[in-house]
């Protein structure tokens, strides 16, 4: 036994004891919504261990000059994991994107548990989504040597 460890006495074990009749009580009076902890092992099962996370850059949002007369300018993205960047424009239609340097690639716009929409990049990097973010985002870009995710966003 270390310096850290101590025998576990009757006020431990009391603890221990109140601390179980509490989760029980929870559990019954207040019990995690099935949709919630389903929401929690599906956000768990979208992790990618191997993947690198493309930090964002650029946002027009935050940081875009406003163009006076223009009201609903598409929302500007770009992503950036190492010497791969991922633009992308965001737009009530879609998305419309490229890699550099440009490569074919995969690429699944991630919505949430269970809602990935699937595009293809062409040799020249270019992809399009018809399926607008309608909340929170990311993407997942599959190239053949490596897998990246962008942050999350809200569109």
């Amino acid at each position: 036994m270390n310096g850290d460890e101590r025998p576990e006495g009757p006020e431990e074990f009391a603890d221990g004891l109140l601390e179980e009749e509490l989760r029980q009580a929870a559990a019954v009076l207040d019990p995690v919504p099935a949709e919630l902890v389903q929401a929690a092992l599906d956000a768990f099962a979208l992790h990618d261990l191997d993947a690198r996370l493309a930090e964002l850059t650029f946002d027009s949002l935050v940081d875009a000059l406003p163009v006076r007369g223009v009201t609903d300018a598409p929302r500007m993205l770009t992503f950036r994991a190492g010497e791969v960047t991922v633009d992308v424009e965001v737009t009530e239609e879609g998305l419309i994107g490229q890699l550099m340097p440009p490569q074919s690639a995969r690429i699944e716009v991630l919505g949430g548990p269970q809602t990935t929409h699937p595009v293809i990049a062409d040799p020249l990097g270019r992809f399009t989504s018809d399926a607008p973010p309608t909340g929170p985002f990311a993407l997942r870009v599959r190239t053949g040597a490596e897998v990246i995710v962008t942050e999350w966003l809200r569109a």
